[in-house]
C-alpha cells in the first residue's frame, strides 16, 4: 500500500509539511499563552487532552492517510471526520481552563452570537443534519467534484460541531444550558440522530459513489466499493457511540460529585432568622 502511494504522489502531498507547522505553531501558542500565563491554572489533564488531539490531528491531516481518506476510501474519510467531530472537538474544549473561555468567549461582544449559535435544541439539529445531509450519496457526490467547495462544506461543519460540543461540556457556568438530566437526555437525542445515515450505508448493496470506482482495490485489494461504504457505517456509528458514552460517563461523574457536595448542606432558601434563631423550613410547608 506504501510502495503504490508513494510511487502515484509526491512526499509532499503525503506527508503536509503546512499542517506540521500550523500544528506546532498551535501548540506552542497554548504553551505560551495559556500553559505558562498566570492568568490560567492548566491541569495534566487539561495538557494530555490537548496532546492527543494535536497528535490525532497530525495523523489524520498531516500524514499518507489524509491521501487515503480523500481519494481512495470513503470509510477512511468517514473515519476521519468521526474522529475530528466525536474526539478532537470535545478534546481541545475540555482542554483549556474555565477562565480561558470566560475571557475571551464569554464577554459583553459574543454573549448574545454564542447563546443564539449555542442554543442547544438548535445545534442539536443543525449538526446532525448537516452531517447527515452531506453523506447522502447524492449530496456527497456534488460536494466532492468540487475541492473548495469540500473545504466550505467541512468548515461548516466543523463550527457546529463545536458549538454541539460546548452544549454537552458546558465549559462556562455562567452560561445558562441545559442541567444534568437535559444534558443526559440530549445525548441520547444526538446519538440517534445519525441512526439513519450509518444504518443506510451497513446493510446498502450498491455502490452510490462512482468516484471511487476507478481505484477500487488499490489500497485494499479485498476492500470492494460495497464493503468500503458498509465500514464507513459502521465507523460513523461505532465512533459516535464511543465518545457520546464517555460525554455521559464524565457528565455523571460531574452530577454525582456535585450532589455529594451538597450532602449536609442546608440550602439558604430554607433558612430564616428570627432573633438570631436559625429556623430551618420544611419544603412543603413553605
Amino acid at each position: 500500500m506504501f510502495k503504490f502511494l508513494v510511487e502515484n504522489h509526491s512526499l509532499y502531498t503525503l506527508f503536509k509539511l503546512h499542517w506540521v507547522i500550523f500544528f506546532l505553531i498551535i501548540s506552542s501558542l497554548y504553551r505560551k499563552k495559556v500553559v505558562q500565563s498566570p492568568l490560567y491554572s492548566v491541569t495534566k489533564n487539561q495538557k494530555y487532552y490537548f496532546m492527543i488531539a494535536i497528535i490525532l490531528l497530525l495523523l489524520l491531516k498531516a500524514t499518507p492517510f489524509d491521501v487515503i481518506a480523500t481519494q481512495y476510501l470513503f470509510s477512511a474519510h468517514t473515519l476521519q471526520l468521526s474522529l475530528t467531530y466525536f474526539v478532537v472537538i470535545p478534546l481541545l474544549i475540555l482542554s483549556f481552563p474555565t477562565n480561558f473561555w470566560r475571557q475571551y468567549i464569554w464577554n459583553h461582544r459574543t454573549k448574545f452570537a454564542l447563546n443564539i449559535l449555542a442554543h442547544p435544541w438548535l445545534t442539536l439539529i443543525t449538526f446532525n443534519g448537516l452531517l447527515t445531509l452531506y453523506f447522502i450519496p447524492a449530496v456527497f457526490n456534488v460536494v466532492h467534484m468540487n475541492f473548495f467547495l469540500s473545504f466550505i462544506v467541512q468548515v461548516i461543519l466543523f463550527i457546529n460541531a463545536i458549538f454541539m460540543w460546548w452544549v454537552m461540556i458546558n465549559p462556562v457556568p455562567e452560561i445558562k444550558g441545559l442541567d444534568y438530566l437535559l444534558r443526559a437526555l440530549y445525548i441520547f437525542l444526538a446519538s440517534l440522530a445519525l441512526f439513519p445515515i450509518g444504518f443506510f450505508y451497513v446493510i446498502i448493496q450498491h455502490a452510490y459513489f462512482p468516484m471511487y470506482l476507478p481505484i477500487e482495490g488499490a489500497i485494499i485489494p479485498a476492500l470492494t466499493l460495497i464493503y468500503d461504504q458498509q465500514a464507513a457505517g459502521g465507523i460513523l456509528k461505532i465512533t459516535q457511540l464511543a465518545s457520546y458514552s464517555f460525554a455521559l460517563l464524565f457528565i455523571l461523574m460531574k452530577w454525582g460529585k456535585l450532589e455529594e457536595a451538597k450532602e449536609g448542606q442546608v440550602e439558604e432558601e430554607n433558612i430564616r432568622y428570627v432573633r438570631g434563631v436559625v429556623i430551618h423550613l420544611d419544603k412543603k410547608k413553605r
